[in-house]
């Protein structure tokens, strides 16, 4: 069995596809993971500078 990765959404993407990417490792809904990340951007950006961060390491799915 292979180990599962994290990567970038090509299917459920609205500006990078980090969102859906974690949505889709984590089996849950890309809409709770947007709704979490606006929530932490709220709370004092850490959400942005989290979601830049991961865009730039976290590869796209092949």
């Amino acid at each position: 069995m292979e180990p599962k990765r994290l990567y970038r959404s090509r299917r459920s993407r609205m500006i990078c596809g980090v969102c859906g990417g974690v949505a889709e490792y984590f089996n849950i809904d890309p809409t709770l993971v947007r709704l979490g990340l606006i929530l932490f951007a709220c709370l004092g950006c850490s959400g942005v500078l989290g979601y830049i961060i991961a865009a730039i390491v976290i590869p796209e799915e092949p």
